[in-house]
């Protein structure tokens, strides 16, 4: 690896971070604020809802695509929407951390909106940005460091978060995230330099979607683009789903907020081990095999909450529970983001990566939303305990459509091993046309495999 490789997996480990911060902070680290307020399970619920900006992203993804924000353009079109991206989510930061939730719950939740919606924007950009910067069989190392990013700001944005939430406050952690973001903005621009995807098809108007669309289904055949979309759309819901009920949950058996900030470093170290495990998995047994495991893994292992709902308070157990989930999360990551690439049309990239990842979360975040609900309704049938367990049942029997998908169209991925034969797309260096007839008639159409 030489040293320009290295800066852009730095660079990239930089931007999943800034990725993954605004995010913790509304949809996760949030519902730990609210309950600790007192705030009643179905309300904590409904903020899940307020992260349906990500998955509604691909609805202004080609406005990333076709403009550079003016003056910032200097650096680049991608970089120019993120660094912008990061100075509104730092003032709503400090803004969010000025309001008391049980006072003003309304403005609170319209700004921890801005928050989702310039982290949904940025995302788009992040995400085009690194399908642009290497080519596909590169992407494991970019997809890897991003999820090495992406998973420590999970550990700042809950763990630390947490811990100074409980020796000092709620506003102080936030305005200190706020204080972290700006850092890495920094380090993630020094190190970084965005080049010119000649490829890109800036679209106006309807083009703009209808295109991209036109070309996936091009690419693969209405039955296949189907299928494929269908994976895409319940291989992360389990996780999701789940994800706004996790804090609460812990603060419901009887962990103070310090606890759970250790438990989460555990996760850390989990998560990371997961990590580098998907991108072994993908390049050693391929990408169906390790789609598979990660979908049976993430099924296994939120059952292991449910046991922690109907055991006395141990935090070694706990620490245990979520390291395994922590390490299935790693893995899934890694092995969905190489998935999701792999889908992907150089010439449409921010858009087709956008309408992918929101149609990732749609389904989860419309659930996760009434996750409350659920754990309340569970709870009047079968006790406080007994209810939490069967929330958990339920979320792991939401991992059955993804496993069932995969297995009726192994053949899509069995014909492809690794991530060198995913290459659907020429890389920013070819300028084969996809107009040419040989294309639409060779194997590296996925419609003739």
């Amino acid at each position: 690896m030489n040293q320009r490789e290295l800066k852009r997996i730095l660079s990239f480990t930089g931007f999943g971070f800034a990725s993954g911060l605004p995010y913790v902070l509304v949809f996760i680290t949030l519902t730990a604020w609210l309950r600790s307020e007192g705030l009643d399970l179905s309300v904590i619920g409904f903020f899940g809802w307020i992260t349906l900006t990500y998955s509604l992203k691909f609805l202004w993804a080609p406005f990333v695509d076709r403009f550079s924000i003016p003056v910032l353009s200097i650096i680049g079109s991608r970089r120019s929407w993120i660094l912008l991206m990061q100075i509104i989510i730092l003032i709503s930061l400090i803004f969010i951390s000025l309001i008391d939730p049980t006072n003003n719950l309304l403005i609170f939740a319209l700004v921890a909106l801005i928050i989702a919606f310039a982290g949904s924007i940025q995302d788009i950009a992040i995400d085009a940005y690194r399908i642009e910067s290497a080519p596909l069989e590169d992407q494991g190392n970019l997809a890897a460091g991003y999820q090495f990013g992406y998973r420590i700001s999970i550990l700042v944005g809950s763990s630390l978060s947490l811990l100074i939430a409980d020796a000092y406050s709620w506003p102080i952690a936030y305005q200190l995230m706020a204080l972290i973001i700006a850092v890495n903005v920094l380090f993630s621009f020094a190190i970084s330099i965005e080049e010119k995807n000649e490829n890109l098809v800036k679209l106006n108007h309807i083009n703009s979607v209808v295109e991209p669309l036109k070309d996936f289904f091009e690419r693969f055949g209405i039955k296949l683009a189907s299928m494929l979309l269908l994976i895409v759309a319940t291989y992360r819901l389990t996780d999701i789903v789940m994800g706004p009920m996790a804090n609460p949950f812990y603060i419901d058996l009887g962990y103070t907020l310090s606890e759970i900030g250790y438990v989460k470093v555990v996760a850390l170290i989990a998560t990371i081990i997961g990590v580098f495990i998907g991108g072994f998995l993908i390049k050693k047994i391929g990408l169906y095999r390790s789609l598979m495991i990660g979908a049976f893994l993430v099924m296994f292992t939120n059952l292991f909450f449910s046991l922690a709902a109907i055991s006395e308070k141990n935090l070694i157990l706990l620490s245990l529970i979520v390291a395994s989930d922590s390490i299935t999360a790693g893995i899934v990551g890694t092995v969905n983001i190489t998935f999701l690439t792999s889908l992907v049309s150089i010439k449409y990239t921010g858009f087709q990566y956008a309408l992918l990842t929101s149609l990732m979360a749609f389904l989860g975040k419309i659930f996760s939303g009434f996750s409350g609900i659920f754990v309340e309704n569970f709870q009047e049938m079968f006790g406080f305990s007994y209810g939490w367990m069967t929330f958990y049942i339920f979320t792991s029997a939401l991992a059955l459509p993804a496993i069932s998908l995969i297995f009726f169209n192994r053949s899509f991925f069995k014909d492809k091993q690794d991530v060198d034969s995913l290459k659907l797309l020429p890389t920013q260096g070819e300028k084969k046309s996809y107009d040419d007839d040989k294309y639409w008639k060779s194997k590296d159409n996925p419609k003739n495999w």
